[in-house]
This record gives structure tokens, sequence and C-alpha cells, in this order.
């Protein structure tokens, strides 16, 4: 995606605004942080894939790549619908204001907004309701498999799909058929759910739009086992009869472990989507291209090539490189979408076809400043980056700065900063902050754990981590900390604010 404008902005996950009910929302919260973001001059709010999360709450795990989280719908909004009474809210339990308790938070969520199910269908108007059911049969090609996953899902408590009794895991047509109709109360629900949830996102996302706000999204190349996306499309998947994985992705051991990283989601049968086309990875980025201005693709070097890891084996030291369907899938893609406005998340081990992969297509990739002091050749230091790239101080997957500073950064890695930036290094985050900002690259990015100057106990989250993470929220008082001046005098320094702004700003500064 051709960009010429140089602008800035803050990766923060809905799931950390700040808000009463347990968890950031869609709602009013939402839009207060849009209106920080556009008063202090920046125009990029990136966030975690949205999709409904599963076992750890991990937003890479989710049980649908098209589906929206229901936990992120906002209930006052509901409310104001009239759908759900103030008063289940203002009985609401009171929630930690500092961390996501999933297991507390998800079942109340859930029962309220089967209370707004029961509201809407007693209360919305004729038009609100042919609304839903338009919304529904647009979207029917993947919401019908999603629904009935999810009441299947709940009907057998929670389990993985591959525990389901055999007539539903392999999908028996006529069994499928007689769950549809015992359940259509619970798959109208969900359906209600998901409607709510994009209602409110394309809300979110005109709010953005009207504060020259781009939104910027994620989603993971492969998806979890335990998802419809697998259970109803098995045929594009490696797997067996049983619908067990015959093989699962990962990366193999570096230099950062010694037993590689074995992740165990399936891996796509390449061959077969080349014969239709591409068709679920089409549907799969025409509907999340629907939500965001721009998409960030996780591992996307597994275009290129993956490693493919024997689902048997319980590390990723045994596997091959296999051949990924590479330029042809782009072409296929650009030819149905059109311009692809993708972020190739370029980082860990990348050969030179993986580059060239990236550069025929003109997708940015990522510089992440976490991982550049060492030496002067260091492709992540700011002198050795393309105009065409995205950069970042850190990632979700970093420790904050300050963390990273104190508890990870080697003491020559630290005078090697100091060398480089040519100053005393006080306030680390600040320093990291600016250094990016100064860099040609198109677009700078800075986590709000950062902007707050927070340390470790503020991580979204630790690779390899079972517990503890993707919970972390902002305080309520951010919009009055001075970090937002600050950021937006930084970002006219560098010449990464909106052309209007940059010029009112100077003025004013200057006057």
């Amino acid at each position: 995606m051709a960009m010429t404008q140089r602008d800035s902005g803050i990766l923060l996950h809905p799931t950390c605004l700040p808000g009463p009910f347990g968890i950031g929302e869609l709602g009013s919260e939402a839009i207060r942080f849009a209106d920080w973001l556009h008063r202090h001059g920046q125009s990029v709010w990136q966030v975690l894939p949205l999709g409904p999360t599963g076992y750890g709450d991990s937003p890479y795990q989710t049980l649908s790549a098209f589906a929206g989280n229901p936990n992120l719908i906002s209930l006052a909004d509901l409310a104001q619908q009239g759908w759900l009474p103030w008063e289940e809210l203002k009985a609401a339990p009171r929630f930690d204001a500092g961390r996501v308790d999933f297991a507390t938070v998800i079942p109340w969520r859930t029962q309220m907004l089967q209370y707004a199910f029961l509201g809407f269908q007693t209360h919305a108007d004729s038009g609100t309701l042919a609304e839903f059911s338009d919304w529904c049969n647009e979207e029917r090609e993947w919401l019908a498999d999603y629904a009935l996953f999810r009441s299947l899902k709940m009907r057998f408590g929670g389990a993985s799909w591959l525990a389901w009794p055999k007539e539903f895991s392999l999908r028996d047509p006529a069994p499928l058929s007689q769950a549809r109709t015992e359940s259509a109360a619970e798959i109208q629900q969900i359906c209600f759910e998901q409607w709510v949830f994009h209602r409110q996102w394309s809300a979110l996302r005109s709010e953005c739009q009207a504060r020259g706000i781009r939104l910027i999204g994620d989603i993971p190349i492969f998806v979890a086992h335990d998802s419809s996306d697998v259970w109803s499309n098995r045929e594009q998947f490696a797997l067996q009869a049983d619908g067990q994985p015959a093989v699962v992705a990962g990366v193999p051991p570096d230099y950062f472990s010694a037993t590689g990283q074995r992740w165990g989601n399936p891996l796509y049968r390449w061959d077969m989507m080349k014969e239709d086309g591409y068709r679920w990875w089409i549907q799969r980025l025409k509907a999340t291209f629907a939500l965001f201005d721009e998409v960030r693709i996780d591992h996307f070097r597994g275009f290129e090539s993956y490693w493919e890891i024997p689902a048997s084996e319980p590390t990723a030291v045994v596997g091959r490189w296999r051949q990924g369907p590479a330029a042809d899938f782009f072409q296929h893609i650009q030819a149905e979408l059109g311009e692809l406005p993708i972020i190739a998340e370029d980082l860990g081990v990348i050969t030179a076809e993986v580059e060239a992969l990236r550069d025929q297509f003109s997708f940015p990739g990522m510089k992440v400043l976490q991982f550049a002091w060492s030496d002067p050749a260091n492709p992540f230091l700011p002198h050795n980056y393309p105009k065409n790239c995205i950069a970042y101080v850190g990632t979700h997957d970093n420790n904050t700065t300050l963390g990273w500073w104190q508890h990870e950064m080697q003491e020559a890695g630290r005078q090697f900063a100091k060398d480089y930036l040519r100053e005393a290094i006080h306030e680390p985050h600040w320093a990291m902050i600016q250094c990016g900002m100064r860099s040609v690259a198109r677009t700078f990015v800075a986590t709000m754990q950062d902007l707050l100057a927070l340390g470790s106990e503020a991580r979204m989250n630790t690779p390899g981590q079972e517990q503890g993470n993707w919970s972390w929220r902002m305080p309520e008082d951010y919009d009055r900390l001075p970090c937002g001046e600050l950021l937006q005098q930084v970002t006219w320094l560098t010449r990464r604010l909106p052309e209007q702004q940059q010029t009112s700003y100077g003025d004013a500064a200057q006057g």
C-alpha cells in the first residue's frame, strides 16, 4: 500500500481500554481514546486480532477468523438501545480496574448479552429487526457454520470439536440439520452478538475516520485447530480422517530456543486451496479489509516457506521446510480484491526469498528498536530502514521498554544505545520513541504502556508463558497525564503530524 505521508500512532488492543464492566469495550471509552489520539496528532490506532478467544484468552488463537469477540460489545450501548435494563449494569460486580479477570468477566458478560437478546426480541422496532435479518443473510457463508459450531461447543461443555460425538465432529448432514433446529434459539443469540459486534465496530470505525485515524488490524497466518474455520473446511487443512492434524505449524530451533516453537496449528493444504483459487483466504481477507484500513499479517514468511512438524513430535526440532504459495497466492488475491493494504510481519529469521516476496508487492515490513542494539549493521537501527516500513519500539510480544531496559538489556547494548543517540538515557521509553519517530519509516507506532512509562508489570504477552497474558488495562486518567502533550510535540518535531495540524501546531509553538 503506497503511502507518502509520515505518520504515527499507538498500539492498544480494545480490551485494554478503561471502563466499569471488566474489560475494554467498543463504546464511549473507545471514542474517548480516538479523541485522545486525534487531539495529540496521532493518525494510527493499531489493534490485535478481534476474534472470539478460546482457551488461554489469546487473540491469536480464536474460534473463528471471521467472527468478532462478543466480550468487546459495549453493554452501555445495548442499554441505550433499550435492550438491556440499566438496573443490570448498575448491579455489576466490582471488577479489577487494572487487569481483566477473564474467569469472572466472561460469564457475567455472557449473561448480560443473553438479557440483551431477550430485550432486542421484545423491544426492537421492525426496521432494526429487518436490519439484523438482512445482515445475517449477507454474512451467512461464514456465520451459519460459526453459530452452529458455537452452539455445539456449548452443548458439549466447551470441549474441542475433536471430542464431540463423531457425527458432529465429522459433520454428518442429518445430525447437523437436527442440531440447527434444536438449538435455533442459541444460534439466534450467537448471530445477534455478531451483528451487534460488527455494528458497533462499524460505528467506531466511522468515528475514527472522522478524526483522520487509520485503523490497523492484525491476523495470524494460521488459525486455531479448535475453530469453526477448521471444523467446517477440513479439506483445506492437513488433517487425518478423524480430524486430528497430520502435521502442525511452528518454527525450528534458533538462537532463542534450542527446541524451536511448536505452535500446534494445523497447516493449510495449499494444493487444495490453489485449486479453488484460494476461495477461503479471499473470503477471510475481504472480511478483514472491511474492518480495517490496513492489516498486519503475523508470520508473513509462512507464505514463502513454512516449517512443517509431524503432529506426533513434542517439539519443533524434527521438521522440514515446505514451499508456500508465494507470489501465486498474492496475485490471486490481488486479482479478486485489488490493492492489498497488508503489513508483512517479517521478524525473526528472514530469508532473501521472503524479502523478495514482500517487496514484489510493496508490502511494508516491520522494524523493532528493542532488537537493534548490537552493531552498526543491525537492520533494526534507524539508519538502515527503508522508507516503506512500520517502526516500533516493541510489539505486544515484547516487554515494555522500561522493563526491557531494566531487566533484559545487556550493559553493552545500553552503552551502544547511548553512543548511537549521543546522550545519557534517563527515560529509555522516551529516548526510544523519539529515535523511532526520527527515522525514515513512513509510520511509527508506540505501545500505550511506553507512553505511560510502565514497567514489566504492564506487559501484554510473554511468548511461551501460558498464564497471565492479555489482561493489562490502562488507567482511567490516561487522558489527563502529560504524556499526550509530549507525544504531540515529538510528532510535530519529526513531521509526523497530519499536514494541517503540523502547520497550526508549529504556529502556536513558535508564537
